[in-house]
């Protein structure tokens, strides 16, 4: 069944298949979960499309490997660089749109301040659209990522826990999303 060289690309996509079984399992938990939020929507059908794609693609190879069938592995090599020339392409985009974020320095504060303008025209649109940004507020509201920055302090005066001030938060160190 397997000889030379295409016993370690059988293996390989075999191993890969059930990679992608997980892949597309996750995908479809996440389509069929009744309470699914803007987030999970958003991520379940890539994530549903990427597992199908892995699986596809990795039994092309495992049936092209096993039974020798060279029609079945140019096809597979075909997928393959589609695959590779589409997360490249992906790669190239993310730093393109991203890459005039710098932070600016601003006193007395240990982090660095983002401006919207400093971005690529095309992500600057998507922020600044109301139904865009709509999406992404809720993604953050869902994700509690503003409910996890609250700190709390004990006032030296009443010995009880309050909010942090906000000469205390200007002087905490953030990462750029908080």
């Amino acid at each position: 069944m397997l000889r030379g060289g295409t016993s370690l690309l059988g293996i390989v996509n075999f191993v890969t298949f059930l990679i992608s079984i997980p892949i597309l399992g996750g995908g479809i938990w996440l389509a069929s979960r009744a309470n699914s939020t803007d987030c999970i929507r958003f991520l379940q059908w890539p994530i549903i499309a990427i597992g199908l794609a892995v699986m596809v693609v990795s039994l092309m190879g495992f049936a092209g490997a096993c039974y020798r069938q060279t029609w079945l592995l140019r096809l597979y090599l075909f997928a393959m660089f589609f695959i590779v020339v589409a997360l490249l392409f992906f790669i190239v985009f993310a730093f393109a749109v991203t890459d005039r974020g710098d932070g600016q320095v601003v006193m007395n504060r240990r982090f660095l301040e983002y401006q919207l303008s400093d971005y690529n025209g095309w992500l600057r649109d998507r922020v600044a659209d109301p139904a865009y940004w709509a999406t992404i507020s809720a993604c953050l509201r869902d994700g509690r990522a503003c409910a996890a920055m609250r700190r709390f302090a004990r006032d030296p005066n009443t010995g009880m826990l309050v909010p942090e001030t906000p000469s205390m938060f200007y002087a905490r160190d953030l990462s750029p999303i908080q």
